[in-house]
């Protein structure tokens, strides 16, 4: 008999804490925002005229730890590795940026990425003073990979790439100017 009491006055004590908790429903769920991603420059969209990106973002860090980014692309060429970085600016040289994964188009140049991480609160240090990262910005992992744009070594060979070599940036969020996409 004596086991009997713990529990029932666990089951009680969860009865009145669940008479207290608020409902959640889906309008409490983390907030999201979606955009578009734009051919990073005049070139690529000459390029590439049917790409298209949409990058969406839960923020959920207070709750979960971590933000869900979601992009999903088509248009671009088939069979190629792109490289995805949070930047300060939209179509960046060398300023501040967040390598955040890369995505692979299949036989139709369509790709997508899922990136845990912090997101909303994205920033960088340079000399001391704090720069948030609130564009987007994708690059041709490869040097030779711009070549459908640009033709044989035409293109510009750039540091966005874990080896230290990447191709153009193909698209960003540079539609946002002056503003950004991310808080």
């Amino acid at each position: 008999m004596k086991m009997f009491l713990p529990v029932a006055a666990a089951a009680a004590l969860v009865g009145i804490m669940t008479i207290l908790k608020p409902a959640v429903s889906q309008a409490d769920g983390p907030e999201t925002v979606s955009f578009d991603l734009v051919p990073a420059s005049d070139a690529i969209a000459a390029c590439l005229p049917g790409a298209k990106a949409e990058v969406t973002v839960a923020f959920k860090e207070a709750i979960l730890g971590v933000d869900t980014l979601r992009l999903h692309a088509s248009g671009l060429p088939p069979n190629t590795t792109f490289a995805v970085f949070l930047t300060a600016e939209p179509v960046p040289t060398f300023v501040p940026v967040e390598y955040i994964g890369d995505f692979t188009t299949n036989q139709s140049g369509r790709g997508s990425l899922r990136v845990d991480a912090i997101i909303e609160e994205a920033f960088a240090l340079v000399n001391g003073t704090h720069v948030n990262l609130n564009h987007v910005v994708f690059w041709f992992a490869d040097p030779a990979a711009d070549d459908v744009c640009f033709g044989a070594g035409g293109g510009p060979i750039t540091p966005f790439d874990g080896d230290g070599e990447a191709g153009a940036a193909a698209m960003s969020s540079r539609n946002f100017l002056p503003g950004a996409p991310l808080p």
